[in-house]
């Protein structure tokens, strides 16, 4: 199954211009490496929706903690398990 897991925007840590952006996402303290390219309006402090190392939309703050306590029910956060350069 494909999903998208909810996280939050901490850091812009690379940016070619206003599209090609890269950033720093906390998924519940594991750190990833995420693409910003779709999703130009996202900002330091947003709560993103990531799928596949890319930010897919931005989500409000609430809706992302919910989606992510239940991801974390039911056990569909294996692939956070493995640590990629924190």
């Amino acid at each position: 199954m494909c999903l998208s897991i909810p996280g939050k925007l901490i850091e812009i840590t690379s940016q070619l211009d206003e599209t090609f952006r890269i950033g720093k996402v906390s998924f519940d303290g594991i750190l990833k490496e995420v693409s910003l390219t779709l999703v130009p309006e996202a900002n330091v402090g947003d709560y993103v929706m990531v799928h596949v190392g890319a930010a897919i939309s931005t989500i409000d703050e609430d809706e992302a903690k919910k989606t992510f306590d239940l991801l974390k029910e039911l056990g569909e956060l294996h692939d956070l398990d493995v640590a990629e350069g924190n």
